[in-house]
């Protein structure tokens, strides 16, 4: 499985495992399988030294598209703004989510911008 989180030009970041669609050794598209929208709202934790000031993320992730059947969705290029590695916390919960072992508790602590607790 190779799981990205994808940026799409609307904004919206979603994480799934995803593939390139190749023809003629040009990405034509990009297949997303089981994608999830990433809602993430920051809840700063305010401390008495200010630069050790971390932050709390709320991530939520549901379906991307609640009320379709099919679980691979295929997504033109010009619609993806990038393609990124997902923080190890957000990729542990969409691997737990997918695989039917997520715990409701969906907050984490971030320590530093690599992910790595």
């Amino acid at each position: 499985m190779t799981i990205k989180l994808s940026v799409l030009k609307t904004g919206e970041h979603i994480i799934a495992d995803v593939k390139e669609i190749i023809s003629e050794e040009n990405v034509v598209g990009y297949l997303f399988d089981n994608p999830h929208s990433v809602i993430c709202e920051r809840n700063p934790i305010l401390v008495e030294n200010i630069e050790n000031t971390e932050t709390e993320f709320h991530i939520t992730l549901t379906p991307w598209i609640v009320l379709s059947a099919e679980e691979k969705i295929p997504v033109r290029p010009d619609f993806v703004a990038t393609v990124v590695e997902p923080v190890i916390m957000l990729k542990k919960m969409y691997e737990e989510k997918i695989n039917g072992k997520f715990e409701t508790d969906s907050s984490f602590e971030q320590c530093d911008s690599s992910g790595k607790n």
